[in-house]
């Protein structure tokens, strides 16, 4: 079983970060392999054609490692979520009679897209919601979700878990709804990819995109996505020379090249070869690849169990068991806790969560433990008295 990993990050017990959802902190590895890059970037004549090409097919080899993917030419690099779901957008041709389904509430990032492609096509957007109520919610939603698509539906656009509160939906139950209408399954897999197990031989996503600062713990402003066979002969929404054929050899460039690299690689961010971030991100994910993210799942759940009942205990709401992620869930609160209030005990306490409406968002790691919990129980405790 997998033990607290606090060693490996600059994390102190000083302050209590339970918001891996908001940004990851750094492992010290990832931190030394930045720092390597920076120096390798500052010595011109020691970078080589193939340091473009090579440390980005390492990264890409990790990921698809990370979720079972048969090939890592079906890995692109990509700088955001935003970017990796513009590429689907820009190969979806919709009709007006046909719709997109999305999650109340969702990621601003994976709604505003969808929106332009729908205005463009002057189709709809189905937008599913949260029922009112506590008792059974997430089945419910999930139940509402499967009764909303239908044969009109062209693309399904959610989570694996919901930003806000990390609701989960039933994925495979989806996958199989999606099939029997023909429609295209789009999931942003950010607040779930690297510390939830996901496959994507069993889930077969059309494509999946993940930014990689949160729970695949790289650095800002890179992440990597998936793309199905539906995109393999797709147009991006850029042109870069590194993602034709044959651009390896530059004395070839000015030969230009119509064709582009197999499968996902046409969708490779423009420098995707960062001599930075590429390392970072590729070392932060051969460290996942290690310790499994089963075994990250599994110390997570083993962790939240005695806070659990005891945030019940106190009257707190918590969605139920088999729909609450052990990385990622939300504690809502009874009228009579003052948000301001809490907020000020957790700065106090030095406690970093996140606060999404009445509900307080906690998203712990394996640099957590026991008196993590402690302490965020300890906090909310003072301010229920």
């Amino acid at each position: 079983m997998l033990k607290c990993q606090r060693n490996k990050f600059s994390i102190t017990k000083e302050y209590v970060y339970l918001n891996c959802a908001y940004m990851s902190p750094l492992l010290q590895s990832v931190h030394d392999a930045g720092l390597a890059g920076l120096i390798q970037k500052s010595f011109p004549q020691e970078v080589y054609p193939d340091d473009f090409f090579t440390p980005a097919n390492a990264l890409r080899q990790e990921f698809a490692t990370l979720i079972n993917a048969a090939h890592k030419d079906r890995i692109a690099i990509i700088p955001s979520a935003s970017y990796g779901l513009a590429n689907a957008a820009n190969n979806i041709t919709l009709e007006s009679h046909q719709n997109i389904i999305v999650l109340g509430e969702q990621f601003p990032s994976n709604i505003y897209i969808w929106q332009k492609l729908a205005a463009k096509n002057n189709a709809n957007i189905i937008t599913v919601h949260a029922p009112n109520a506590t008792e059974n919610r997430a089945k419910i939603w999930n139940e509402r979700l499967l009764s909303t698509i239908n044969a009109n539906t062209k693309v399904i656009a959610i989570a694996v878990v919901h930003w806000a509160d990390g609701t989960l939906f039933d994925l495979k139950a989806i996958r199989k709804r999606a099939d029997e209408v023909g429609a295209l399954l789009i999931i942003d897999g950010t607040q779930s990819v690297g510390a939830l197990p996901f496959d994507v031989q069993e889930i077969r996503p059309d494509a999946l995109v993940c930014t990689g600062y949160k729970w695949l713990m790289g650095p800002y402003s890179i992440g990597v996505a998936y793309y199905g066979e539906y995109f393999d002969d797709g147009e991006p929404i850029e042109e870069n020379w590194k993602n034709r054929l044959e651009s390896q050899n530059f004395s070839q460039l000015v030969n230009y090249q119509p064709k582009y690299k197999p499968m996902a690689q046409r969708y490779n961010v423009g420098e995707f070869g960062n001599f930075i971030q590429v390392p970072m991100l590729t070392e932060a994910i051969r460290q996942l690849n290690e310790w499994g993210v089963e075994q990250i799942n599994e110390y997570c759940h083993i962790l939240i169990q005695k806070p659990l009942r005891v945030f019940k205990n106190m009257g707190f709401w918590i969605e139920s068991p088999e729909y609450c992620s052990p990385h990622l869930f939300g504690v809502r609160l009874p009228k009579h806790i003052n948000i301001e209030k809490l907020q000020q005990q957790f700065q106090e306490d030095r406690i970093k969560v996140s606060i999404r409406g009445n509900s307080v968002r906690i998203a712990p790691h394996v640099y957590n433990d026991r008196n993590d919990f402690e302490r965020l129980v300890a906090a909310f405790e003072k301010v229920s008295k």
